[in-house]
C-alpha cells in the first residue's frame, strides 16, 4: 500500500458535536484494544530521565497525559483543542499548531499517539526540522499501513459500535500510516545522530522509539 492522505471527518466537527463525542469514545476503545497508552506509559520511563520535560503533541482530550502523570511521568500538552477540564493545574497546555509551535526547545522528550500520520511528507519534514536538533527522545504510536489492518478494522469497528466518523477516519488513518523506517526517515532523523527502532503489532500498531545517539 502506498501512503495516502485524505481529510478526516473529525477535523470538520466542533469539539462538542455528538459525532465528535462518539468518535472520542471509539478512539478510547481503539487505544485500549491496541494497547497504545499502555505501551507509551511503559516506554517513556525506560527512555526518559528524571527531571526531563515531556511534551505530548496532538494531546486531544488529555487522556494519555493524565495516564502518564498517574505513572509519575507528567507531560505538558500541545493541541489546537481547548485545555481539557481535568488537565492538571501544574501542567502547561499549549493551544497552538504543532507545525508552527516555537517551544520545542524547552522539552527533552516528545510523545505522539495517532498524530504523525495526519501530516504529509512535507509537513513531517518541517516538524522534524523543528524538533530533531533539540529534543532527546521521540516516541510515536501510529497506524500500521497494511491491507490486513484495513480488513481487521472493517470487521471489528462495527462490532464495537463505531459511528460513521470513526469508520471513515479509521480507514483514512490506516492508509496514511507507516511501515518500516518510514517515520524516522520522514522526520529527517540522521542515523548518524539518532538510534531508532520501529516495530509493529499483530493488531496494527506501528511504534517508534527514537533516541539521540549522544544521549544513549
Amino acid at each position: 500500500m502506498q501512503r495516502q492522505l485524505q481529510s478526516e471527518l473529525l477535523d470538520s466537527l466542533p469539539a462538542d458535536h455528538p459525532d465528535a463525542l462518539h468518535n472520542r469514545r471509539d478512539l478510547r476503545l481503539v487505544n485500549l484494544v491496541m494497547g497504545n497508552h499502555r505501551w507509551l506509559a511503559r516506554t517513556l520511563p525506560r527512555t526518559g530521565r528524571h527531571g526531563e520535560r515531556v511534551l505530548e503533541i496532538g494531546a486531544g482530550t488529555g487522556e494519555l497525559g493524565l495516564r502518564l502523570a498517574a505513572g509519575g511521568n507528567p507531560a505538558d500538552g500541545l493541541d489546537l483543542w481547548p485545555r481539557p477540564s481535568g488537565w492538571p493545574a501544574a501542567r502547561v497546555w499549549h493551544r497552538e499548531n504543532l507545525l508552527t509551535f516555537g517551544g520545542y526547545g524547552d522539552y527533552h522528550a516528545i510523545v505522539g499517539n495517532l498524530i504523525f500520520h495526519q501530516f504529509s511528507a512535507e509537513d513531517l519534514a518541517a516538524l522534524g526540522s523543528r524538533v530533531r536538533d533539540s529534543v532527546r527522545v521521540i516516541l510515536a504510536c501510529e497506524p500500521l499501513r497494511r491491507k490486513f489492518s484495513q480488513t481487521l478494522f472493517g470487521l471489528a469497528a462495527p462490532l464495537l459500535g463505531a459511528n460513521h466518523v470513526s469508520l471513515h477516519d479509521g480507514r483514512v488513518s490506516i492508509a496514511a500510516g507507516f511501515r518500516g523506517d518510514e517515520l524516522p526517515q520522514l522526520l529527517g532523523l540522521d542515523p548518524a545522530a539518532w538510534n531508532w527502532t520501529c516495530r509493529s503489532t499483530l493488531l496494527g500498531a506501528y511504534r517508534m522509539v527514537a533516541v539521540r545517539r549522544s544521549d544513549l
